[in-house]
């Protein structure tokens, strides 16, 4: 059985929460979020912001790549989310 949009999207949001594993809200505004941090930019209009989806994921995977000086993590450099989490991240991301 295919998830469904919106399983896929739910999916990426608890991995995006956890603390042991995506662990945005630590450092990213995201609506509704408790105890959202602001050390990165709110997570808001993904869509707008990186219309090409492939950008995005390379973003989440290794963000050194555009900025060698950067605080956040290489999620998938490092081997902290598996390359499906890391899809089902930024699903997510591009839902917000």
């Amino acid at each position: 059985k295919l998830a469904s949009a919106q399983d896929t999207i739910e999916a990426g949001r608890l991995i995006a929460e956890d603390r042991r594993k995506g662990n945005c809200y630590s450092c990213h505004l995201v609506q509704g979020a408790e105890l959202a941090g602001n050390a990165g930019p709110p997570l808001m209009s993904m869509k707008l912001r990186y219309p090409q989806r492939e950008d995005l994921l390379a973003q989440v995977a290794d963000p050194r790549n555009r900025n060698p000086n950067t605080i956040m993590p290489p999620y998938g450099a490092h081997g902290i989310l598996t390359e499906r989490e890391l899809n089902l991240v930024v699903d997510y991301l591009l839902s917000l």
